[in-house]
């Protein structure tokens, strides 16, 4: 049960963004950047950092929302994203990325982890500066989101047919229209 007055019905971050839709405009807005805009890092990658952040911060709606967002851009492979949530450097995604990921994984233990040894290891693998730095803003950034949704209780629904279906509503849309079923 939520522990303030939310909207019923709606999940995770989605009640949050309904009681206060003057912070969830920019919200929104952050997330379709840093995942849905142009980049040189794939959408399917950017949610797999998203996840990965998700999945170590143990929040159950921002994990199964943002990784069937990213098993949508994946064609379809969930089995990614359950490798990266459990042992990054051991799924089959580019050496870039796994730098990347560790970084993101610092970023979620705190700013001052973030290591220069992780950073010059991401450019060994070819990372950007545009791409450590969206990196450390989307783990930041989720670090937050996620936050959002466990610090209120948020209503977390378990079925896995509703977070496919937001996936693709993501995947396809971005975040600056709220999914009907979200």
């Amino acid at each position: 049960m939520p522990h303030i007055s939310l909207p019923e019905g709606l999940p995770g971050i989605s009640s949050g963004f309904a009681f206060r839709p003057e912070t969830a405009k920019p919200m929104r807005e952050l997330a379709h950047v840093l995942l849905h805009g142009p980049n040189t890092l794939s959408p399917g990658e950017r949610e797999l950092i998203a996840t990965y952040v998700s999945s170590q911060n143990d929040c159950y709606f921002c994990q199964s929302s943002h990784g069937a967002a990213a098993a949508a851009h994946l064609a379809q492979n969930p089995a990614i994203v359950e490798l990266v949530k459990h042992d990054f450097l051991d799924a089959p995604i580019s050496d870039k990325l796994k730098a990347l990921l560790a970084i993101a994984g610092q970023v979620q233990q705190g700013g001052k982890h973030v290591t220069t040894q992780a950073v010059d290891a991401a450019r060994k693998q070819g990372a950007t500066d545009l791409e450590i730095h969206d990196t450390v803003l989307i783990a930041a950034a989720f670090c937050m989101y996620n936050r959002y949704v466990d610090g209120l209780a948020t209503w977390q629904p378990q079925d896995r047919a509703m977070y496919a279906s937001m996936g693709e509503h993501l995947a396809t849309y971005g975040y600056l229209t709220p999914s009907l079923k979200s």
